[in-house]
């Protein structure tokens, strides 16, 4: 059953090139998440991830197209939507004079939700900085944090923007456990990662996008085995990497 229904959605942005015309930075892409699962949209930088995200979060304006999320319009209904998802964005900005047990409840009050901050903090294993300022943090401990801000109001899914970028693997691998423990309690995710192992583990289908357009969409392991069929001698089967390679011509970078 879907939760995400994608139709034609496109975006254009005015032309570095020339201010009387436009470049289309999403085209008339189709997408179905269904409910409960882990959802990736991959693509080389500039490919048009960011701007999609935006449109379903509701933080972009939509050319055309639509967005429907568990049965809400994005565009018509745009408080309705944020009610149900919870955003974590990919560089996040707190009061500097906060520490995380106020932040936690100012988030919470505007999303009206009663939350218990050492309770939620828990969760991430951050108990023990509750009183501590954001740029006390680690940048594993950070990236918690932040996915924990998304959380307060328990939205049904949560939109994560490249989570791990610049994390050590140890702190990389915290995230991971999170979101499938998150995912197992029921949440649908959808994210966009650089990190092809990351994206293999964690998602049960991904959207590879380049230059705006969906050039394939299905599970990590369908992928594979139709795009990565030239196998290189360092690997004894083909990986993400090799099927981005294969449809785009050129590798992932991180930003």
């Amino acid at each position: 059953m879907s939760i995400i229904t994608v139709k034609n959605l496109t975006k254009n942005y005015p032309s570095p090139e020339s201010a009387n015309e436009l470049f289309t930075a999403v085209d008339s892409i189709n997408l179905n998440i269904e409910k409960e699962e882990i959802f990736g949209l991959l693509g080389p930088n500039g490919a048009g991830k960011t701007s999609t995200l935006e449109m379903l979060e509701g933080l972009n304006k939509i050319d055309d197209g639509s967005v429907e999320i568990d049965s809400i319009n994005v565009e018509s209904s745009p408080y309705a939507v944020k009610k149900i998802i919870g955003v974590q964005l990919q560089s996040s900005e707190y009061f500097d004079r906060l520490n995380l047990s106020d932040l936690i409840n100012l988030f919470a009050a505007l999303y009206s939700a009663s939350v218990e901050p050492r309770e939620l903090l828990a969760k991430f294993n951050l108990e023990n900085k509750i009183l501590a300022k954001p740029d006390e943090l680690s940048g594993g401990q950070r990236q918690r944090f932040s996915i924990a801000c998304a959380l307060v109001h328990n939205p049904k899914i949560l939109f994560l923007d490249e989570p791990t970028t610049g994390l050590d693997p140890q702190a990389k691998r915290n995230i991971w456990k999170i979101v499938k423990t998150l995912n197992k309690a029921g949440m649908t995710i959808v994210l966009t990662t650089h990190n092809m192992e990351e994206a293999e583990y964690l998602c049960d289908r991904i959207a590879i996008m380049d230059e705006g357009s969906v050039i394939a969409q299905d599970s990590p392991k369908q992928l594979i085995k139709d795009y990565a069929n030239n196998i290189p001698e360092r690997t004894s089967r083909g990986n993400l990497e090799d099927v981005f390679l294969a449809l785009t011509g050129h590798e992932l970078r991180e930003t």
